[in-house]
């Protein structure tokens, strides 16, 4: 796929999720399967420019192209400095973030909050276009702030004529949080309405509803979010699906295992043990949801606060599981 100048492997992207898009996610995801990943957004105050979680959230290095940062903030000033800034750090497209519907973003009109200023809008969107003449910028917002203002065909017509290249839309808005089913209507109608490439965000879980979603909105590309979430291989179950109409099987633990088990190996070397240690907890608990005995497993997985004690209990949950599949098998054999 073509994409802002750049070729992908598809139009499945990974969604920008505060605290879980890291570069050790967004390289994992793009190895299984997803054609570009979004960066957790970094903050526009350039007073925190020099902060560990900022210059980690700025690390790219190995990652594979292109490197896509989000920014948030509602000073158009400020926005663009940000995007300067992180055009020097390696970003090769930079992403505005206006769908989130955090309350500590949205209090200070930043994230989802901004679309209740249409004129705001166009003035960040407009300094960030400029800021960064040679760099594509992209924008990703909601429907609109509540049901009643789903203003999402303004602001998209309004981020083409400021020179926006592509819009990601999340189907819900900013009142609904993550709450209720996405909608795709909307993005259908944004899609009518504006000729840059339009990405449709929501509630795509399986391979089925990715097909459904990009027929139903005729969208150039989907953005999955929460969804990978412990299921990164979702993005290569979903390309397979669309190209062949087929469904891959499902990951055996043991693939589970490994992939898990790399992933915490990335982990450890980004954040170093200690932090490290603290983030993978979520990451172990997303990944064995589903499988027999993960409640009691994770339970005692939140106890444990050193590398290697996580990787000896992640490794015995899972040895444990072949060796009941055994059992299984010898009986009905």
């Amino acid at each position: 796929m073509q994409f802002l100048g750049f070729t992908l492997r598809n139009n499945l992207f990974v969604a920008p999720m505060a605290g879980v898009t890291d570069r050790p996610f967004r390289q994992l995801c793009k190895k299984l399967g997803a054609g570009l990943a979004v960066s957790e957004m970094v903050t526009s105050n350039s007073l925190l420019y020099g902060s560990a979680k900022t210059r980690r959230r700025a690390n790219h290095e190995g990652e594979v192209e292109p490197i896509s940062v989000q920014i948030a903030g509602a000073d158009p000033r400020m926005m663009a400095e940000a995007a300067r800034y992180n055009v020097d750090e390696g970003a090769q497209i930079v992403d505005i973030n206006m769908g989130c519907p955090a309350k500590k973003v949205c209090n200070v009109m930043a994230g989802s909050a901004l679309m209740k200023d249409e004129p705001l809008v166009a003035k960040i969107l407009d300094a960030v276009v400029k800021a960064v003449p040679d760099t594509p910028v992209t924008l990703k917002f909601r429907t609109g702030w509540n049901r009643e203002h789903r203003n999402a065909p303004a602001i998209a017509r309004i981020a083409e004529d400021c020179g926006v290249r592509a819009i990601a839309i999340h189907g819900r808005t900013r009142a609904d949080q993550y709450m209720g089913e996405a909608e795709y209507d909307t993005i259908a109608l944004v899609k009518t309405l504006v000729r840059i490439p339009v990405i449709a965000n929501g509630d795509i879980t399986t391979p089925q509803k990715a097909r459904f979603v990009l027929e139903h909105t005729q969208a150039d590309g989907l953005m999955i979010g929460r969804a990978a979430q412990g299921k990164p291989w979702l993005f290569r179950e979903i390309a397979h699906f669309l190209s062949t109409g087929t469904l891959l099987p499902a990951p055996s633990n043991a693939e589970i295992h490994a992939i898990l088990r790399s992933h915490l190996a990335d982990l450890y070397a980004f954040y170093g043990e200690d932090t490290g240690a603290k983030i993978a907890r979520k990451h172990i608990g997303w990944y064995t949801k589903g499988i027999a005995g993960a409640a009691k497993f994770r339970h005692a997985m939140n106890q444990l606060t050193a590398m290697d004690a996580q990787l000896a209990a992640t490794d015995e949950f899972f040895l444990s599981q072949a060796a009941n599949e055994r059992i299984l098998y010898e009986e009905a054999a």
